[in-house]
This record gives structure tokens, sequence and C-alpha cells, in this order.
């Protein structure tokens, strides 16, 4: 049993979903070192969050993205958050991140992502200004 962790750093992104399938397979080379084993991304923030969806129609990114601002949208006038410190989008930032999460697990089998036909990684950004995020990657598993 081996383990490896890396951190890594995803480009600056605004409000949105984002896939960053590739990003992560070309920043986690060693993926392909292992026989079998589990990738674990963890993003250091609270006010965006990691997820597997939908990797091949940009709109289910675009629907993601709407819905959620549906759900915690923006306190404009003040009336919805006591929690207000970096404008209007930091609470429901805050919300959206605990229903969508800081973490994915994603197995790993014969070197490669054991994703889904239509499943990637996502970085939901619920900030409006450009945000760069820190991810903690961990590997566990069995190597070739």
């Amino acid at each position: 049993m081996s383990w490896f962790q890396k951190q890594f750093t995803l480009p600056s992104r605004a409000r949105g979903s984002y896939l960053i399938t590739d990003t992560v397979v070309k920043e986690l080379p060693e993926i392909r070192n292992y026989k079998v084993g589990l990738l674990t991304l963890f993003i250091q923030h609270t006010s965006c969050a990691l997820s597997l969806n939908e990797n091949y129609d940009p709109t289910v990114r675009i629907d993601m993205s709407n819905a959620l601002d549906r759900i915690a949208p923006k306190d404009k006038v003040g009336n919805l958050y006591k929690h207000n410190d970096e404008g209007d989008d930091d609470m429901p930032a805050h919300i959206k991140s605990a229903l969508i999460g800081a973490s994915v697990t994603i197995p790993i089998s014969n070197g490669r992502l054991a994703t889904g036909t239509w499943q990637g990684i996502w970085y939901l950004e619920f900030r409006d200004s450009l945000h760069s995020r820190r991810v903690v990657a961990t590997i566990q598993g069995e190597t070739a």
C-alpha cells in the first residue's frame, strides 16, 4: 500500500462551474503509477466546491450555476443573511459550498481515473471576482 500527496493551484476563475479533469490529470502524473487506488481531491476554501458530474455538454455547468443561484441567491438588500463580510455573494457562496462539498474521491484503475463515460471533475466557484484555489490531492493504493 502506498500513499502520495501533493498540492496544486487551479487557474483563477470567477463565478461558474468548470470542468477540470484534464487539469487534475496534468497536475498528477503520479496517477499512472497506481494499479488500483483512490484519488481524493480536497479544495482548501469555503466559498467554492468540487463535484463529479456531466463532462460533455457545457450547458449542464451553466444550468448548475444558475440553479445554485436560485437556491442561495445574493443578498443585495441585506435581509437574507447576517454574514456579508466580503459582499453580497459571501454567504451564498458558503451555503453552496456546504451543499456541494469540498472534496471528491475517484477510483484509480490501471493508472487511470475510473470515472464513468459522462463523468468529469468540476470546480465550482461561487464568488463573483477571480479567485485562485488550492487543492490537496491524496492518492492511496497499490503501485504498479
